[in-house]
């Protein structure tokens, strides 16, 4: 089973900024370059009815549904993945493509089994994202699909699209 050594919170003062440089990058016209391994999510915040945005990794992009997977890296303190529950309709710009969509909450198992394809594509990346989410995990493939349970991760589906 998936050990969790420290809880790890959404970042305060500089680390915040730095963590939000990348949304210069879309606004900028740049995102682009980043391809499909990164987006920018904007959303609504729950509480002000404002449009919020932040840039997330992008753990697999399904070119023939056009839908991302995105993980919840800060857990349930990160205001994205609160304001997202509140409201799920979602605009995302990736690779120079805009998106209308909707989030879609995956079952634990379904957000095992992707974390586990994500391990098999980027094992160093994987490697230092469980790290920095506070995991220790023995590698087996049963242990990572068991951080299913804990980390969220979201299906980012076009508006129009059926689950």
């Amino acid at each position: 089973m998936p050990e969790k050594l420290k809880v790890v919170k959404p970042p305060r003062g500089l680390a915040r900024l730095a963590l939000r440089a990348p949304i210069l990058f879309y606004r900028l016209g740049l995102g682009r370059l980043l391809g499909h391994r990164f987006l920018r999510l904007t959303h609504v915040g729950r509480k002000s009815g404002r449009l919020r945005q932040v840039v997330l990794e992008v753990v697999r992009f399904d070119h023939a549904t056009h839908t991302y997977y995105i993980a919840v890296g800060f857990g349930e303190h990160s205001s994205w993945y609160q304001n997202i529950l509140a409201n799920p309709h979602v605009q995302v710009d990736s690779a120079g493509e805009h998106m209308e969509g909707r989030a879609e909450p995956l079952s634990p198992e379904q957000a095992g089994q992707e974390l586990l394809d994500y391990a098999r594509r980027y094992p160093l990346a994987f490697r230092e994202l469980v790290h920095f989410m506070g995991y220790r995990l023995d590698g087996s493939d049963q242990d990572i699909l068991a951080l299913g349970h804990d980390v969220h991760i979201f299906a980012l589906r076009p508006a129009n699209q059926e689950a």
